[in-house]
């Protein structure tokens, strides 16, 4: 089976194999066939070790395909089924399961531990516990979740992970009300799916903030009212809000250095959503004084919050109802063989969503 691997921590390539096999299966699991696959920053992020993962491992978590085979226990799937892939399963029985959430259970992180893969050399890991860069991986029945058979699989790839984790953050977490102003610093993938969430609650301004060009461009086409690159997102708070700030702002890159801009752009008693998955050494410096005085609402949003199955069944309506716009953030289309093209890209800001065929 072909497969791509980062042999080590740290390495920029992958290496494109076919002597991978993908291992595990038995009762409670599921084996899939890959039919595409998203490129997500969180791989590059797990790839430079910003996110832990042991390695050496298949990068890739927001894929969907074809259910292969099922293992005993398993119910509700079956041969044939199509399905997403969701990396961050829930158990169902654990406290944040039982307080309703579900996207807060370390089920699926536990999975990350449990070599899925093997090669002649030894074993090798899924990213978070899945590895969708593969033509085939076994997984927790939890992780294949059944989609209408209109949903193509590069839109299914697309809602396993960066389109619910940025419409989640809009409406999910910040509760983005109608009327309101936004801005959005990073315009990725997960960045234009916070826009089209913002949209979508009936925001009035919404100011997209990224370095590329393309990319300021693309966020316009998607919902923004305007876009500007980081060194102008002052002027257009002074110009939008009379320098008041923001009522939400949507810090999606990660860094500790854009969330302090965020929090300064957000308005008193506003909202700051941290979307971005950062460095555990990056620290974000508030001093109390501010924190008490400014009343501002600092919201961490993990996979767009809330109930990942019934984000994954919003995304699904709002993209059959043409309120959201899928197909439009797959801007480059690949090959497995064309992956480390499909990184470079995203490193540069080139691609917003590079779908991998596979």
């Amino acid at each position: 089976m072909r497969a791509a691997v980062l042999h080590e921590t740290g390495q920029e390539k992958l290496e494109v194999l076919d002597d991978v096999e993908a291992v595990g299966f038995g009762p409670g699991k599921v084996r899939l066939r890959i039919r595409a696959t998203g490129l997500c920053h969180s791989d590059l992020s797990a790839m430079s070790g910003v996110l832990p993962q042991p390695a050496p491992f298949v990068p890739g978590h927001e894929g969907a395909g074809e259910v292969l085979d099922v293992g005993d226990g398993v119910t509700g799937l079956s041969a044939g089924d199509r399905v997403l892939v969701c990396w961050l399963p829930a158990c169902g029985v654990c406290p944040s399961c039982r307080r309703g959430q579900t996207h807060l259970c370390l089920a699926g992180f536990m999975n990350a531990g449990t070599p899925n893969f093997k090669r002649p050399g030894g074993d090798v890991f899924g990213f978070a516990g899945t590895g969708t860069f593969a033509e085939e991986v076994v997984v927790d029945a939890a992780c294949a979740v059944p989609v209408p058979d209109d949903v193509p699989f590069e839109i299914a790839a697309l809602i396993g992970c960066g389109v619910t984790t940025g419409l989640g953050a809009a409406i999910n977490t910040a509760q983005v009300e109608a009327g309101s102003s936004v801005a959005v610093i990073g315009c990725g993938g997960v960045g234009i799916s916070a826009i089209q969430g913002a949209r979508a609650r009936g925001a009035a301004q919404i100011v997209a903030v990224d370095p590329v060009a393309s990319r300021r461009e693309a966020a316009l086409r998607f919902g923004a009212t305007e876009a500007v690159a980081p060194g102008e997102l002052d002027d257009a708070k002074h110009r939008i809000t009379g320098g008041e700030g923001f009522d939400y702002v949507f810090e999606v890159v990660g860094r500790s250095a854009t969330a302090r801009t965020a929090y300064d752009t957000t308005r008193r008693g506003g909202t700051l959503c941290v979307v971005g998955a950062g460095a555990t050494d990056d620290h974000l410096q508030l001093n109390m004084f501010e924190l008490f005085f400014d009343e501002k609402r600092i919201l961490p949003s993990m996979f767009g919050g809330g109930d990942v199955l019934r984000s994954y069944e919003r995304a699904v309506a709002l993209w059959r109802a043409g309120r959201i716009d899928l197909e439009s953030m797959i801007t480059h289309r690949v090959r497995l063989d064309g992956i480390n093209d499909a990184l470079d890209q995203m490193r540069t800001g080139e691609s917003l969503r590079t779908c991998i065929e596979l």
